[in-house]
């Protein structure tokens, strides 16, 4: 995600007009290695930013970086359990999990897993579980997040990217390689469904409609693929950017954000569950 100051701009702006998005404000970040992932802290209005080896903790009230998270060797995801009061980090360069506290950003406990690669992360407050999708085994690592244990590896038959819950015991992620959208249960931990969402070429960033069930994927060939989450159809296609590698549903103004490595921005409105328009494409600038 080369283009996450994009993202960071945009995202908490109050849009008063959709059709008239444009870049607010930028957050300025020290260090000149790369971006992936981000995670917001809602309860605490922190935000959590992969960069590099490190993360770098911003409050979004004041815009200003107040920690930095070291010893995240290739860090990619992180997930937050404001419950618990933990965050979880993928160390992809390691092969492992670092946890910590979420307000004091001290080390909890570093967990070494047998998957290789571990890239996004997600945690699941249904069933106390984090998922550790692993880029090289194409594999799951399922942590207790009471324990921080390993209790299971997942095949997937695959190369996993983002992952959404539904919060009801199911857990959705996108398979780059193959095209799909594989469903987890999260209470079993095991494969229920794969779901080919062609015409969407290399899926990576996936988003959630909870109220009506859809799921939105980016693909590699510059298309959003929009899924219904309780059958597996898809319902829609539409263009964006190219290079995307993020999207992001604002529930409340019915907007598909797509972040793209062109340096752009796609926005798309949601019509209706089931129909939707490209609104805009802002620019970096």
């Amino acid at each position: 995600m080369k283009y996450l100051s994009l993202i960071l701009f945009l995202f908490f702006v109050p849009f008063l007009k959709a059709q008239n998005i444009k870049l607010s404000k930028e957050i300025k970040v020290g260090g000149n290695l790369g971006w992936d992932y981000l995670s917001v802290d809602e309860a605490s209005q922190r935000l959590f930013v992969s960069h590099g080896n490190v993360v770098n903790v911003i409050d979004l009230k004041t815009e200003k970086v107040i920690g930095t998270i070291s010893d995240t060797k290739g860090v990619h995801g992180i997930a937050i359990a404001n419950d618990l009061n933990k965050a979880f980090i993928t160390d992809g360069a390691e092969n492992a999990v670092t946890v910590i506290n979420l307000n004091t950003f001290e080390l909890i406990e570093k967990v070494a897993i047998q998957g290789i690669k571990p890239d996004a992360v997600l945690y699941d407050k249904f069933s106390k579980k984090v998922f550790v999708f692993n880029a090289k085994t194409n594999d799951a690592t399922v942590l207790d997040a009471l324990t921080n244990k390993v209790v299971k590896t997942i095949p997937l038959d695959g190369k996993p990217e983002f992952s959404v819950t539904n919060a009801k015991g199911l857990v959705y992620v996108n398979i780059e390689d193959k095209n799909q959208i594989k469903v987890i249960d999260a209470t079993k931990l095991e494969v229920l469904h794969s779901w080919d969402i062609s015409p969407g070429d290399e899926p990576s960033g996936l988003a959630f409609d909870s109220d009506n069930n859809r799921l939105f994927s980016v693909c590699g060939n510059s298309i959003l693929v929009v899924t219904n989450a309780d059958t597996g159809k898809v319902i829609t296609k539409l263009p964006i950017d190219e290079g995307s590698d993020g999207v992001f549903f604002d529930e409340k103004r019915k907007l598909v954000f797509s972040s793209n490595g062109s340096g752009t921005l796609s926005v798309i409105k949601q019509k209706d569950k089931d129909h939707y328009a490209v609104l805009q494409t802002v620019k970096n600038g």
